[in-house]
């Protein structure tokens, strides 16, 4: 199977949460912003991009969002992103980011470290990725898999 372009992925995204009536909404630590941005230029974005939260400090994620204490860097702090989000926008999908984006490790995890969690429906999930290249590139490498996990799991539902 050919791999979508960005503006692909962001067009069959849009058009599955068209159809299914769901709403998006993203909580972005490590990506500052990034996956809100390239979402937002899809079609139609306002009937299902609800918004999100960029919540780069620990106390704005425990705050804002109620990720417990602990690592931040981590499967839990990316799951509870998602959950935070999703009940604070209201909307049905949610997806966030975290990780060493570097330069250097943090909290003992290499550059390079990124957690993606989702809750779909309330039904929470997350994946570890281990990413090359200059903060910029982790970043970009960062957007890129989340386009590919919403795509999968509005396909799944």
């Amino acid at each position: 199977m050919a791999q979508l372009s960005d503006e692909n992925l962001i067009e069959t995204i849009a058009e599955r949460l068209a159809e299914t009536g769901r709403t998006l909404s993203v909580a972005e630590s490590l990506t500052c912003g990034r996956v809100a941005s390239t979402l937002g230029s899809g079609p139609d974005t306002k009937t299902w991009l609800r918004g999100g939260v960029v919540a780069y400090q620990t106390e704005v994620k425990q705050r804002v969002l109620g990720v417990t204490p602990g690592p931040v860097v981590s499967a839990r702090c990316a799951e509870e992103l998602a959950v935070g989000v999703a009940r604070l926008l209201e909307s049905d999908i949610s997806i966030a980011t975290t990780g060493a984006g570097g330069p250097g490790p943090e909290e003992g995890e290499p550059e390079g470290t990124v957690f993606l969690g989702w809750s779909v429906d309330g039904v929470v999930g997350s994946e570890r990725h281990d990413f090359d290249g200059e903060p910029a590139e982790i970043l970009d490498q960062t957007v890129r898999q989340v386009l590919e996990r919403l795509e999968r799991l509005l396909r799944a539902t």
